[in-house]
């Protein structure tokens, strides 16, 4: 399995790559926060990392750290605009359930 970007979602970050000169893909990973326990981490990464795998998707090096693959994989990242709202959107196959507002999940494996 990998971490993927939509067509989408690789155009806005190759967008914030060019603002970027030193950036080298993007970083994806997650944090403990909020009420279900884990929110989604994105970054344009500057150095690569000992402790991540690189999925290329649509000419984009995604860097995820390994810590973070169990809650990751499979999930593909779509660049969503509706009206003036514009955000990036996760369709991640391991979740299990989220808050009501959305901001965090949960997922059936053990955290890292």
């Amino acid at each position: 399995m990998s971490v993927s970007l939509t067509p989408s979602a690789a155009e806005r970050v190759k967008q914030y790559l060019e603002q970027t000169p030193d950036g080298i893909g993007l970083s994806v990973s997650v944090r403990k926060s909020g009420c279900s326990g884990w929110t989604y981490a994105l970054d344009i990464a500057k150095q690569a990392r000992p402790d991540e795998q690189v999925f290329r998707s649509h000419g984009v090096d995604v860097r995820v750290p390994e810590a973070a693959l169990e809650q990751l994989e499979g999930t593909e990242i779509d660049f969503v605009s509706q009206g003036l709202n514009q955000q990036f959107q996760f369709k991640n196959p391991r979740v299990t359930g989220q808050c009501g507002c959305g901001e965090s999940f949960t997922t059936a494996e053990a955290p890292p």
